[in-house]
């Protein structure tokens, strides 16, 4: 355990210092959320640094991972992590900052300083979204070994791109709340702070376009994970090329769905209230995935027959 965490923080240094500060703040914000009884747009107002703490904790691993599989140290993807630490730290201490001032961190621009910061947050998560293409690249451009490893890393990297690509119409024009100094949302239909899913908030009376941004961003652990289930699992069953179609449907299926999850929320619908529409898309999509994957695994080359050719 010690040495696999040894050789972990040897990954990315920046992102897995970024890592550590961020699993500190988590717990941090966890004592927050029980001990401050402030609470902002319906939630306990530490509750949002906590939910964003975790997950760049999960996403600055995973990235700090898949640049260790680069078989060829490169500068420019090295660079781009640490840009995207930089970056991430901007947006962390604002939020974090707007805690401790007792205002929202996102979509206010109610003051000249809350204008500011929101402005700073927005132009962060641009060069953090260009950052994120760019290691992407490099990436897909290294050979690897292992095939099915590569698309993975390659459609999680891709698809995790799409989830942040979902979250702009929160900042749309007609997500305008009609209150002053307040310029995005991420409910539709609803006002923001309305009853929700524990934990996450996701509104349980209108739509949540932060549903797509979750799924879609997490593909960057989902698909990896896949892939290591096939191999470890299914392996000696799966010749490479079956699980690399297996990851290719998987994928496809992955981006299908957080699309049509940001599409139920652009429709004003809550997520555990899924309409004829919902259900049916859902239905073609299992069916859709699993008849693909049948026809994969129908059509694969057994381990021996391919040793024999």
């Amino acid at each position: 355990m010690t040495t696999a965490l040894h050789r972990a923080a040897h990954w990315h240094r920046p992102l897995m210092v970024f890592v550590s500060a961020m699993a500190v703040l988590a717990v941090v914000s966890a004592v927050g959320i029980v001990a401050d009884p402030r609470v902002l747009t319906g939630a306990p107002i530490w509750l949002k640094p906590f939910k964003f703490s975790v997950s760049f904790v999960l996403y600055g691993t995973t990235l700090a991972w898949m640049l260790s599989l680069v078989p060829r140290r490169s500068r420019i993807a090295e660079w781009a992590g640490t840009v995207i630490v930089a970056m991430s730290l901007v947006e962390m201490v604002v939020i974090v900052g707007q805690v401790l001032r007792g205002t929202t961190s996102h979509y206010n621009e109610t003051t000249p300083l809350d204008a500011a910061l929101w402005q700073a947050m927005g132009a962060s998560i641009l060069v953090l979204f260009i950052a994120h293409v760019v290691i992407g690249i490099v990436v897909l451009r290294q050979p690897t070994a292992d095939r099915a490893a590569a698309y993975a890393v390659g459609l999680g990297l891709g698809l995790s791109l799409l989830g942040m690509l979902v979250a702009v119409p929160m900042l749309l024009p007609n997500q305008a709340t009609g209150i002053e100094g307040i310029s995005g949302a991420h409910s539709v239909g609803v006002p923001d702070g309305g009853p929700g899913l524990p934990l996450v908030g996701w509104s349980t009376t209108g739509g949540d376009l932060r549903i797509g941004h979750f799924v879609g961003l997490h593909a960057l652990q989902a698909l990896p994970i896949l892939a290591i289930l096939l191999s470890r699992f299914v392996g000696t069953r799966l010749d490479e090329r079956t699980r690399v179609r297996l990851l290719v449907v998987a994928g496809g299926a992955y981006g299908v769905l957080t699309m049509l999850l940001t599409g139920q929320a652009l429709r004003g619908q809550p997520l555990l209230r899924p309409d004829a529409l919902t259900l049916a898309a859902v239905a073609a999509l299992v069916a859709a995935t699993a008849t693909a994957a049948g026809v994969v695994v129908a059509r694969r080359r057994r381990p021996e027959l391919a040793l024999a050719a």
